[in-house]
């Protein structure tokens, strides 16, 4: 992406910008810049960040730019929300990629990633049953990742696990790119009984709790 395109591109509706430390996926712990897009057109019933469904202020590609400079972090994480709802979510992507930076987008996998610049290490989550938004799951999405990306399942209930094992044993999701459960936040105790099951069945996955959240529970900005 020129300069010259990234100017001449729309606002994009931002919610924050902050610093923290990676709570999941790959680089978790590491420092990085979280850029969080404003709106979702899902409705799960375990969001965090319903803050961002409205609202937001507007900002241009190079006052982003700007504001993750003063972080100084290699780092930089596009996530909402769901990112992918507003077009030149596209072109952000790519300028910070142009940039230098180590770029994840974390989305919902129910809007199509076919145009997400291959320098993006994709995030996606896909929707089990007690999330409220199961048909919402665009399953062509899977035949898009690349061997860096990550899939990701958040995981409410047995139900959820024995929906999720499956999912990902039919689909031989782990011979595509690395696969993620996560235990819906609030409750230790179905945590270990997550790691339990997931030691059970031998699927290979790799187990996440939230570290932000495990460090600063649900404070915005973390």
């Amino acid at each position: 992406m020129t300069d010259d395109s990234a100017k001449l591109a729309r606002p994009l509706r931002i919610t924050e910008i902050f610093y923290s430390l990676q709570g999941e996926s790959r680089p978790v712990g590491c420092p990085t810049a979280f850029v969080r897009l404003t709106g979702c057109p899902l409705r799960c019933g375990y969001c965090d960040t319903e803050y961002a469904f409205h609202g937001g202020v507007r900002m241009s590609i190079e006052e982003i730019l700007k504001e993750i400079a003063g972080f100084e972090t290699r780092y930089v994480c596009v996530t909402g929300g769901e990112p992918l709802a507003q077009r030149e979510c596209l072109s952000l992507l790519s300028r910070l990629c142009d940039e230098g930076y180590d770029v994840s987008l974390e989305t919902s996998g129910a809007l199509d990633i076919g145009a997400v610049d291959s320098r993006v290490c994709i995030v996606m989550d896909l929707k089990t049953p007690a999330s409220g938004e199961l048909d919402r799951n665009l399953w062509e999405n899977i035949g898009k990742l690349k061997a860096d990306d990550q899939i990701k399942f958040v995981v409410c209930d047995r139900g959820d696990y024995d929906w999720s094992r499956d999912v990902i044993q039919q689909r031989t999701l782990a011979d595509i790119c690395p696969v993620l459960l996560s235990p819906a936040w609030g409750d230790q105790a179905f945590a270990r009984d997550l790691a339990n099951w997931i030691l059970e069945d031998r699927l290979p996955v790799r187990f996440q709790v939230q570290l932000h959240k495990v460090l600063w529970g649900d404070q915005p900005g973390h």
